[in-house]
């Protein structure tokens, strides 16, 4: 088993690949990680490998200027808050006079909306005393409709008596109740009939069960009688059928792992174009992303250096007419910044910082899976051992064709089997059943009388207490509909006189309460009635009145506005000192904030291409000792040999089966001929390792085994597998191959060799071993006293010939 060995190649010459990947992907990162540095310090070119002074010089550069920027934000601060501060004086007094203007015009406003404030409060006093009033109101309402509810059911129930009784109207609720006793007696003696009359259907059903049963039962003995005549031959019929299949069944488990080899190859192949084609467009998709992801890193830094300048455009955007500045607090804005081009806000930054990484992730998915293609391209190949799917499929065609034979053949014998057990199943029943047959036939006759007399019975008793109806059923209804009718009219007459005296208590409890709370009559209660929400906002604007006359004075008498000049103050002299401090201190902020945020990612970049020097320089040193091992193990160079690791185990096994072999050879070549390992160089450096040359003692060089003549070349055959064997037999511990087969090759052989041949093989078989000859050749045939001879008849098979030893 030399594929551990393989491996070992395969998964070196892997990591060598992975490691090359690796080291090319540092370099590029760090060609990119040069040219963001540059384009930070704003040079023009940037080295392909840049070393560890040139990025350590253009940080401390940057920090520099970050210092000269940090100290013009501070003095330019510093002049911003003085002439804030004066500005917002000014501004506080122009309030102030302002607040006191407004409340004297706010105080006269609510003077003026005095009298309807009063008309308001005496109305919301009346709707709380008619408040009292109201569910007393509704309840009369509730009485007069109830009653009116009832007087309806009374003359419904009335006109649903007259169909029974014309002379429903002068029926008492006494006289009804006499009616419904006298109709519930007679029910009562018409339940039992009634009940026998609901049985008909379920005792007509058993009758007409009782004859399919009778049926079923005839008929189920007619098939026993046939099934125990026609059975054996049919039996008979299905175990030759039996016979035949079995042979054909016999070859579905070798049919079917060839089909799965070819199979599994076939799959593999496919993979390997569908692969082959995918990889290419794998390495497209690599570079187009690498320029994308360039082409998101110069958008980024190009925005960066908008957005530096254009702070006060960004700002002017967001002022409002009438509202005051977010920087100055002005209420005016006579000359706000103009913005040159797009505005990029912060947004538009984050988004594009995010696009840079986004690029960045898929240039590494493109990567990785370009690198795992090709590793599905060389894995596929040697699992199709290098055949096109055309071939495979060929193939295929074939090893389907001998599965489905012989799965046909299997599916057959399972069926003719289960129907040779069935019919065998099926004829045993057939004469065990015979004769419970006859006594289920029997059984059901009896059933079937008795449910016919019984039913004949049933019929006769209900005719007679149907007295003209269809049934008894549609007689007793028709007494229930008129017991039912009499009840509910009875019940409708009771209502009606309830109801009516209820209205009665109602009207006199609504007039007395409307006494009561001051109202003349119920009527003017219920007019002077508001809704719950119509009183709640009548109040919230009385106390939203009296509110603001309070807050109005309050602000009046306030303190802090007694001495404030009359006349409003101008604060436009401080607005415009305030603002011109103003963009002096956003421009000297803007440049600390770009200074800031080239000095962050420099010197993100910087520890990032410092790192990534380090481990170039390692992957470097890792990627030359891997390559140098791979190319030894693959029989490249350095080595002179150009022999593979498998090729140099394989070597060392085929020593030990030479020198085996060369005992053997020597005693059947009269010590001429000698086997020799061969591990030189072939023809134009062909790879070496396994090759075998022949030592010829009479001329004392060593020459190509092709030389040998066939007898030659036979006995050195030999000798190799005799070698073969015992070191198979040492390695696995001692096990003995202890049967030899040689397929022809005799008949090249002349008398003398071929004697040679016998008594090596004779030797071996005196030692212990089986060994089986299969030749064509007569001399052998009268050496050998144990023989099998196998001849062909005239349909095309082979047989034993009677009278032949067999051993």
């Amino acid at each position: 088993g030399t594929r551990r060995f393989r491996d070992i190649e395969t998964q070196l010459d892997e990591r060598r690949k992975a490691a090359a990947a690796e080291m090319k992907s540092a370099e590029e990162s760090l060609t990119r990680h040069a040219r963001r540095v540059a384009d930070l310090l704003e040079l023009d070119e940037a080295p392909t490998r840049p070393d560890e002074a040139w990025l350590t010089s253009g940080k401390e550069t940057l920090e520099k200027q970050l210092e000269e920027a940090a100290t013009n934000a501070a003095r330019a601060d510093r002049d911003f808050t003085q002439a804030e501060a004066a500005y917002n004086a000014e501004v506080e007094v122009r309030k102030l006079q302002v607040r006191r203007d407004a409340a004297i015009a706010t105080l006269a406003m609510l003077a003026e909306a005095g009298p309807s404030i009063d008309l308001n409060r005496a109305a919301v006093k009346a709707a709380h005393r008619a408040a009292t009033v109201w569910p007393l109101a509704l309840a009369r309402d509730a009485a007069t409709e109830n009653l009116s509810q009832a007087t309806a059911k009374q003359t419904a129930a009335s006109g649903t008596f007259e169909q029974f009784d014309e002379r429903a109207e002068e029926h008492t609720p006494a006289s009804l109740a006499t009616i419904v006793k006298s109709l519930t007696g007679t029910l009562g003696s018409l339940s039992d009939t009634l009940a026998e009359e609901t049985r008909l259907p379920a005792i007509a059903l058993e009758v007409a069960e009782h004859e399919t049963s009778l049926v079923t039962a005839e008929k189920e003995l007619e098939t026993a009688l046939l099934l125990e005549t026609t059975l054996p031959a049919q039996i008979d019929d299905v175990d030759k059928l039996i016979s035949s299949t079995g042979i054909a069944a016999s070859k579905a488990e070798e049919a079917t792992a060839q089909l799965d080899r070819v199979s599994a190859a076939r799959a593999a192949s496919a993979r390997a174009e569908d692969a082959r084609r995918l990889l290419g467009e794998a390495n497209d998709a690599e570079a187009a992303a690498s320029s994308a992801h360039l082409d998101a890193v110069k958008h980024h830094d190009a925005l960066l250096q908008q957005r530096h300048g254009g702070f006060a455009a960004e700002l002017a955007t967001q002022l409002a007419e009438g509202e005051p500045c977010q920087v100055c607090g002005s209420m005016t804005h006579p000359a706000p910044a103009v913005p040159v081009g797009e505005i990029v806000t912060e947004n538009i930054i984050n988004a594009a910082r995010a696009s840079v990484g986004k690029r960045w992730a898929e240039l590494e998915d493109r990567r990785i899976a370009a690198q795992n293609l090709s590793t599905r391209v060389t894995d596929d190949e040697a699992r199709a051992d290098g055949k096109s799917v055309v071939d495979l499929d060929a193939a295929l065609v074939l090893a389907t064709a001998a599965v489905d034979a012989a799965e046909r053949a299997t599916d057959e014998l399972v069926t003719v089997t289960a129907t040779g057990a069935r019919l065998r199943s099926e004829l045993a029943a057939a004469k065990s059943d015979l004769s419970a047959f006859r006594d289920s036939r029997e059984r059901v006759l009896g059933l079937l009388t008795e449910k016919r007399t019984e039913r004949d019975s049933i019929v006769d008793r209900v005719t007679k207490h149907s007295e003209g109806f269809d049934s008894v059923a549609a007689r007793v209804e028709q007494l229930d509909a008129h017991s039912g009718a009499a009840r509910v009219l009875s019940e409708a007459m009771s209502a009606v006189e309830n109801r009516r005296n209820a209205l009665e208590s109602a009207t006199t409890a609504l007039d007395a309460q409307a006494t009561d709370q001051g109202f003349e009559n119920a009527q003017d209660a219920i007019e002077a009635r508001l809704a719950d929400t119509a009183v709640t906002a009548l109040e919230s604007g009385i106390r939203v009145h009296d509110d603001s006359v309070a807050a109005v004075t309050a602000t009046i008498e306030d303190t802090a506005l007694v001495g404030i000049p009359n006349e409003l103050i101008d604060v436009e002299l401080a607005r415009v000192r305030r603002a011109e401090c103003s963009e002096e201190r956003d421009a000297a902020l803007t440049a600390r904030a770009a200074l800031e945020a080239r000095s962050i990612e420099l010197a993100t970049v910087v520890t990032a291409a410092l790192s990534e020097l380090g481990t170039s320089a390692t992957q470097r040193i890792e990627f030359d000792q891997l390559q140098e091992l791979a190319n030894v193990v693959q029989g490249n160079e350095p080595n002179e040999k150009r022999m593979r690791l498998e090729s140099f185990v394989l070597a060392a096994q085929l020593e030990e089966i030479v020198t085996a072999a060369n005992l053997r050879l020597h005693t059947m070549t009269g010590g001429r001929f000698a086997l020799e390992h061969d591990d030189q160089l072939q023809f134009r450096g062909a790879r070496s390792g396994l090759s075998l040359a022949i030592r010829d003692e009479h001329t004392g060089r060593s020459r190509a085994a092709q030389s040998l003549s066939g007898g030659e070349m036979f006995l050195a055959s030999l000798a190799l597998a005799l070698g073969l064997a015992e070191v198979v037999s040492n390695q696995a511990g001692g096990i003995r191959l202890d049967t030899l087969f040689v397929d022809e090759g005799f008949g090249s052989l002349d008398s003398d060799t071929l004697e040679v041949a016998m008594t090596t093989l004779d030797s071996l078989r005196a030692g212990g071993r089986t060994i089986g000859l299969i030749s064509h050749v007569e001399a052998m045939k009268e050496q050998i006293p144990a023989k099998l001879q196998v001849s062909v008849t005239d349909q095309g098979h082979s047989v034993i010939e009677e009278g032949c030893a067999i051993v």
